[in-house]
Order: structure tokens, then C-alpha cells, then sequence
């Protein structure tokens, strides 16, 4: 008898790779995606999230948008933290192939995107996908919004940071380990800390201090996207001054944005306590989004 074959990690997607997962919405009897609608929207999960959980926001995103193609991104930290740049870029070009099969110019080449990152993990493998995306066409990837959940925080290698990534590592694995959750942190927190001198040794920049100058770099992202931050001041992984500063940088830098702030709730878990507000902040800038002039491309 042949041995059954591995369901999907995400019920309803396919796999382009133990990361990637692909939703293909209805379209049959002549439907189509809404004008004002998104053609793709991708979401990247927070740092080890588990698919079932990660699947709850692909979940509401299609009450939003019922006819639009998702495609939703799992986030090991290990791989945001232990690879370089290049790698990172080559694991998120199925992404590409999927939404530009015939290349961003084509015909059918979709017209309406919205991105949606989660924690600096989910937003280190958005910016390797711009990343990539920017090395095979160069230009910046073309998109309405970027709606960032609790990112981006401080890259900044200080003993407070330290503290907040190694927690969140720990987070992630305290249950693989019989021993308390602060052994697993400090364990976690000399992993860190060797790693980054070994970054600095060899000259590799940070994949969070990356993917945060490139967020709001316009050789990446386009100009004419809109920015969405949802954060709370009770965050304890991600401090809310950290993404204002970032907010007001883009400002500057001529972004169009709107600011989210929820009451009470932690990291990534407004949705789970605001989920009216979410959802909401997340439709209303949108709407905001393809009323303004759409992204410039190059031909």
C-alpha cells in the first residue's frame, strides 16, 4: 500500500515550499476579483508560528477579500538569524514565480497587491522577497500597502534588545527543553550574542537591520505604497517608539501612512483582542491606498 501523502501544513493552500503556501481563490462561472479588491495578498507569519495560527489572519483576509490569490509565508527564526541576505532572497523567489509568472509587465500580471508582515521575523523574509524581487527586475516591487503588525523594532545590539530576542527565541522553544524558560533564554541570548559578534567579524549586516532600512528604501519598496503600523505600547518584544521612529522616517522620506494603536494587547496579538479594530485599520487604509495614484513601474 503506497504511504499517504503529507497534507498541506495550511488546509485549503498548496506548498511552494516548506514556507511558502498558496491559496487559489474561486473564479469559476465567470467570477472575478472586485475592482477595488487586492489580486494577491500575502501575509508573513511572526517568528515560529505555528501554521494553524498564522492560517486565523489568511482566514480573515478572506472575509475582506473573498476572491483574492494568498499567499502566506511561515517564519522560522533560525533561518531570519542565521542566513545571509542572498539565501534568504533565494528561499522567497517561489513567491515571484508565483505572482509573476509571465514577469510584472505582462498582461495578466496582477495590478493590486497588499503585503501584510508580522513581527521582525515575518518582516525580515517580506524584505528578502523585495530583495529579490529587486535583483531580477530592478525595480521596486509594486504594491498598494504594507500593513506591519508589531514591526519593525530596534536592530540595535544592546543589552535591552538582547533581552527582547532571546525572549522571543525562547518563546518559541522553552517547550522542546524540560529545564526552566530563563535557561533557555540565556542559552538563547549567548547564541545571540555570538552570532552577532561573528556578524560583525565577517562585515554581514543584521537581517532585522536590513529589512528595517529597506522597508523604507524606494529601490525596494515602491513610493507610492501605503504603510500601515499596528502596535500597542504594551508590547513587551517590540518597543512602540521604535516603530514611530520608523514611521516618522518614512514620513520624511515621502511615504503615505496611517498609524494603528491598540490598548491592552501584546505582541502580535492585537488582532486577537481589537479583531473589529484590525480589521478595520487594515480595509480602511487600503481604501486609502488605491485611491491614491498607483505605484510607478519600470517598463
Amino acid at each position: 500500500m503506497a504511504a499517504a501523502k503529507k497534507a498541506p501544513a495550511i488546509p485549503g493552500f498548496t506548498a511552494l515550499s516548506e514556507q511558502i503556501f498558496v491559496h487559489q481563490p474561486d473564479l469559476s462561472d465567470g467570477k472575478t476579483v472586485p475592482a477595488d479588491d487586492p489580486d494577491v495578498v500575502m501575509v508573513y507569519g511572526w517568528g515560529d508560528c505555528l501554521p494553524k495560527h498564522v492560517a486565523k489572519y489568511a482566514d480573515g483576509f478572506r472575509e475582506l477579500f473573498p476572491h483574492s490569490k494568498q499567499i502566506v509565508v511561515l517564519s522560522p527564526i533560525s533561518k531570519a538569524m542565521f542566513s545571509d541576505l542572498k539565501t534568504r532572497s533565494l528561499w522567497m523567489t517561489p513567491i515571484i514565480d508565483e505572482i509573476f509568472p509571465s514577469g510584472p509587465h505582462a498582461p495578466d500580471a496582477p495590478k493590486k497587491i497588499l503585503a501584510h508582515t508580522m513581527s521582525n521575523t515575518g518582516a525580515v523574509f517580506y524584505t528578502s522577497m523585495i530583495n529579490a524581487y529587486q535583483d531580477r527586475y530592478h525595480e521596486p516591487f509594486p504594491h498598494q500597502l504594507l500593513s506591519m503588525d508589531s514591526t519593525p523594532g530596534s536592530t540595535d545590539f544592546h543589552w535591552a534588545n538582547l533581552q527582547r530576542w532571546s525572549r522571543a527565541m525562547a518563546l518559541g522553544t522553552a517547550g522542546w527543553f524540560p529545564w526552566p524558560f530563563v535557561v533557555t533564554q540565556t542559552i538563547w541570548a549567548m547564541a545571540l550574542s555570538i552570532n552577532g559578534l561573528y556578524e560583525s567579524l565577517i562585515g554581514r549586516e543584521h537581517a532585522g537591520a536590513w529589512g528595517r532600512k529597506a522597508a523604507n528604501n524606494e529601490k525596494y519598496e515602491a513610493k507610492g505604497a501605503r504603510k500601515l503600523y499596528l502596535y500597542s505600547k504594551e508590547d513587551d518584544l517590540i518597543g512602540y517608539e521604535d516603530i514611530e521612529i520608523h514611521a516618522a522616517e518614512a514620513a520624511k522620506l515621502g511615504w503615505q501612512m496611517d498609524l494603528e494603536m491598540f490598548e491592552g494587547s501584546g505582541h502580535v496579538g492585537h488582532m486577537r483582542a481589537h479583531a473589529v479594530q484590525y480589521w478595520k485599520a487594515i480595509q480602511d487604509s487600503w481604501k486609502r491606498a488605491i485611491a491614491a495614484p498607483a505605484p510607478e513601474a519600470s517598463s
